[in-house]
């Protein structure tokens, strides 16, 4: 099944939400849930049709289904995550564990099961929203785009990483808002909370602690024994290095 969009409604100018799923009566459900909160939505049956209308349209969050008929749903998540920083949030038939992790892993922010309540689906976008919603801004000529740590190198505008012998790392934007937010925040503890922006984190949500081992694989000699990301338990992480912004 190709795109296919849902008409926008007078008076809605509520956050674009593209919503891909290939069930017509799940797409609907979502769709009308979505609208009557006032978003925009547009539906497409399959990944490629959203690869190509992402760039131009900007949403500001993807729902996703990982069984699409063109490519697998993962698949899909890392590439909006590579050309876009909409969240994602999987809406999935698939409640393997595998799955769950690697949705996160690969740039999700949320994951939810199918059968799902429509309720808590908005609840979840909204929460999504709102701590994608950035910070007071920075005027342009003090905002800070190079850090340096330990021989390592981030690029804050193309959420890069280069490793002590010269070998680029692209990251996620999930792992990228929290590397920045260590960068920032160097030997501070910092909460679950903090690190996501977010201040109603539900106890049961490991997003953060995924998206942590993933950039100890990066940083760290010894995942298994982190020096440069430690846990802080009772409390949160914290960031070892020194920092130099530049």
């Amino acid at each position: 099944m190709t795109e296919a969009s849902a008409t926008p409604r007078p008076g809605v100018a509520g956050p674009l939400i593209f919503v891909v799923e290939d069930d017509i009566g799940v797409a609907q459900l979502v769709v009308r849930m979505l609208e009557s909160f006032q978003f925009q939505v547009r539906r497409f049956g399959d990944g490629g049709s959203v690869l190509h209308h992402i760039r131009a349209e900007h949403p500001a969050l993807c729902v996703v289904d990982l069984g699409l008929p063109d490519m697998d749903g993962i698949e899909l998540v890392r590439q909006i995550g590579q050309i876009s920083s909409c969240g994602v949030l999987i809406l999935t038939g698939r409640d393997h564990p595998v799955d769950r992790v690697m949705g996160l892993e690969l740039g999700g922010d949320d994951y939810i099961t199918k059968p799902f309540d429509p309720r808590e689906l908005v609840a979840r976008v909204r929460s999504i929203l709102r701590r994608r919603q950035p910070q007071d801004p920075v005027p342009e000529a003090r905002q800070r785009r190079y850090a340096r740590f330990l021989d390592w190198s981030w690029d804050c505008a193309a959420n890069t990483l280069r490793d002590p012998a010269g070998e680029e790392h692209v990251l996620g934007n999930a792992e990228s808002r929290v590397l920045k937010a260590f960068l920032e925040r160097p030997h501070q503890i910092l909460t679950r909370e903090q690190l996501l922006g977010q201040r109603d984190l539900s106890p049961m949500d490991r997003s953060i602690d995924v998206r942590i081992s993933r950039i100890r694989r990066k940083l760290e000699p010894d995942p298994q024994n982190p020096k440069i990301i430690k846990t802080v338990y009772g409390a949160g992480y914290m960031f070892t290095a020194a920092v130099i912004w530049s």
